[in-house]
């Protein structure tokens, strides 16, 4: 499958798309950004990093007062952009506000903006608080991560963001190892990466998967979680850092 395919696969081709949850957010958003034929945009509405130079879009960094108008003013000259505010943690950015995202993306004329909407400080998994995850209410998808290498690990602020949620959405004891049905319940639950999704379209990924043992525990995973519930209609097993980064693509049997 070719990157073109993958945005497809993402539903990521139009609109507003934001990323949540653990393992490989930014990684995905850029992939999908370097892969979009048309008028594309990466930003964030969460702290994120500096963009990296190879990204092939024309970075803009300014203050929140004047950050839409130098994204609008930019948009003639350049298909592609990235923009956020300035932050005063070295290598780090400040996200805009969701209302800001929604002004850029309407009257800049982008094809699609791609938005990482959730913090993970580098964990592979996570459930998010009360006042998580920082989506735009107008997303038209809205890509729910977790990472295939969790599966296995003992659940603890080792390998996971907030483990004290993970622990009440999946189920999991502190310690114990996550199965690919604590997974499953960390995808599915209104709790879990369907927080505040609102009438989004759903598309969970389980990133990560690049070993034999982690595909297969993937996509056990992703066939609970699938059966778990009707908010989304596939899940994606893949390894974004592979060539071919899908896996696979479980979809659900219509009548």
């Amino acid at each position: 499958m070719n990157d073109t395919e993958l945005l497809d696969v993402l539903c990521a081709r139009r609109g507003i798309v934001c990323a949540v949850g653990a393992g490989g957010k930014k990684t995905t958003l850029y992939r999908l950004l370097r892969a979009h034929p048309g008028r594309a945009a990466f930003t964030s509405t969460v702290f994120t990093y500096t963009f990296p130079e190879d990204l092939a879009a024309h970075p803009i960094v300014d203050a929140p007062e004047r950050i839409v108008a130098r994204v609008l003013a930019a948009g003639g000259a350049h298909r592609k952009l990235a923009f956020a505010s300035p932050s005063d943690k070295p290598g780090r950015l400040v996200g805009l506000t969701p209302a800001q995202v929604t002004e850029c993306h309407a009257r800049g004329g982008f094809d699609v903006t791609l938005v990482k909407a959730d913090g993970a400080r580098m964990r592979v998994i996570k459930a998010p608080d009360a006042h998580e995850p920082n989506l735009v209410p107008d997303a038209a998808t809205v890509l729910a991560l977790v990472s295939a290498r969790a599966i296995g690990l003992p659940l603890s602020a080792r390998c996971a963001h907030r483990p004290e949620r993970v622990a009440a959405v999946t189920g999991a004891r502190a310690g114990e190892p996550l199965t690919p049905r604590h997974i499953a319940a960390l995808i599915a639950s209104p709790d879990g990466l369907l927080r505040g999704v609102g009438d989004a379209r759903v598309v969970p990924v389980i990133n990560m998967a690049d070993s034999e043992s982690e595909r297969a525990a993937a996509l056990e995973a992703a066939r609970i979680a699938l059966d778990s519930s009707d908010r989304y209609d596939r899940v994606v097993v893949a390894a974004m850092h592979a060539d071919d980064p899908i896996v696979a693509v479980l979809e659900r049997r219509r009548a």
